[in-house]
């Protein structure tokens, strides 16, 4: 076994475990928490099968962004975020819907294509000329909208406040 090889079992194990860890746990940031450790895994991922464009992507968006809207959501929607009465969990629906998944999937691998696969390379410096190029201002200013409505929310759920 290759080093990648084995860099790749193990970023795969840690999405596995992170995976299961954000939907036992109990509390809602710590499941949100636990995505974003997926969502950083899963982007090393990218990196080691050597698509650096999509790693960024996931980083960026799903790591950064998309991490930063659950907690604004659950910042906005719930008072004490840490507390027992946010507690969530994994009930008998979820497990039967994901042992229903695991069986589908591996009923599935078996019909997998053999043999080659032809990968066609794409040139990103197209999309990076338009994320970067003329729409770069549009771009920063999405931002710091965001970073307001993130600080909006924080000043909205502290504590102390009547």
């Amino acid at each position: 076994m290759s080093l990648p090889e084995i860099a790749f079992a193990l970023l795969a194990a840690v999405a596995v475990v992170t995976a299961i860890a954000a939907l036992l746990v109990r509390e809602l940031v710590h499941t949100i928490l636990w995505v974003a450790v997926f969502f950083v895994d899963l982007a090393a991922i990218y990196f080691l099968l050597e698509a650096p464009f999509l790693g960024v992507l996931q980083l960026g968006v799903y790591a950064g962004a998309v991490t930063i809207l659950l907690l604004f959501g659950v910042m906005v929607t719930r008072k004490r975020i840490f507390s027992r009465e946010a507690a969530t969990g994994i009930g008998p629906v979820a497990v039967a819907l994901a042992l229903l998944t695991v069986v589908f999937v591996g009923t599935g691998l078996g019909e997998l294509p053999q043999g080659e696969v032809t990968i066609r390379a794409y040139d990103p410096s197209t999309l990076s000329v338009n994320l970067f190029g003329p729409n770069g201002a549009w771009l920063l200013l999405l931002g710091l909208i965001m970073l307001a409505a993130v600080s909006g929310a924080i000043f909205l759920v502290r504590e102390g406040r009547e």
